[in-house]
């Protein structure tokens, strides 16, 4: 008679003690279940905030600055894919290649992988520079459009600059090219900024930073064919400018 009761007790120590331990759990489960999602959106919009904060934000002042350069240029807003093939035959505009410091976005059309001479130099000067710091490569994201391109764009974002006007896509004259910034730590878009931003006070490009689509929309003038000679006689390269703010800043 006396092994039931204690049978029973032990039996309800037990089950007792399986319920506090399943209570338990189960509490702190439904607690994180609970907080963790209030957590996590705070901590992401937080985090957004702190990502944009663009040296160059997009403004009309700076599409009609773009605008003025292709005008001064006296250059062709290109209207079809015939006359970007006589452009390309003619060698006005130029492969932009793949390297070992520069790759190209595999969506971007091939037959719209091309640019102005000298904005394939500037290309080619930014993303060597860019490896030699961070041993990463530059991406191109877009290059030369068409008005009839830009015109199917404006259709599906309604951010993208118009085909026509004074205020009308630097792309159609092939002067402009896209980098990808999504991706980019904090360091190297720093970098990026400020190697533009020298470049910016010498008139040479007119940068922007497109939030939309996380890149760097940068016009370059002719004129950086002739301040890129001037540095073979006078070497004074915007990279150098970068790295000494970039350890000034850390």
């Amino acid at each position: 008679m006396t092994q039931g009761p204690r049978k029973f007790g032990t039996l309800c120590a037990l089950l007792f003690s399986l319920i506090f331990v399943i209570g338990a759990h189960a509490s702190a489960f439904a607690l994180h279940r609970a907080n963790a999602p209030r957590k996590l959106k705070r901590s992401s919009h937080h985090g957004r905030r702190l990502r944009w904060n663009p040296m160059f934000r997009p403004s009309h002042e700076s599409l009609l600055r773009q605008n003025e350069e292709v005008d001064r240029l006296q250059l062709p807003r290109i209207q079809d894919d015939d006359q970007l093939e006589e452009l390309k035959a003619s060698h006005a505009l130029v492969p932009i290649e793949e390297s070992e410091t520069l790759r190209i976005q595999h969506s971007l059309d091939p037959s719209r992988r091309y640019c102005r001479p000298w904005t394939r130099d500037f290309v080619q000067d930014l993303s060597e520079v860019y490896y030699r710091q961070f041993h990463e490569q530059i991406q191109v994201n877009s290059a030369v459009r068409t008005v009839k391109v830009q015109k199917k764009l404006r259709r599906h974002n309604r951010n993208a600059a118009p085909a026509e006007g004074e205020t009308a896509s630097s792309h159609l004259a092939g002067i402009t090219v896209d980098l990808q910034r999504r991706g980019m730590s904090k360091e190297q878009i720093r970098f990026v900024e400020r190697y533009l931003f020298y470049l910016h006070e010498l008139g040479l490009v007119e940068p922007e930073e497109e939030r939309r689509h996380w890149c760097f929309h940068v016009m370059v003038s002719d004129r950086y064919s002739d301040w890129r000679q001037s540095q073979t006689v006078f070497p004074h390269h915007p990279a150098e400018d970068a790295v000494t703010a970039q350890s000034g800043s850390n």
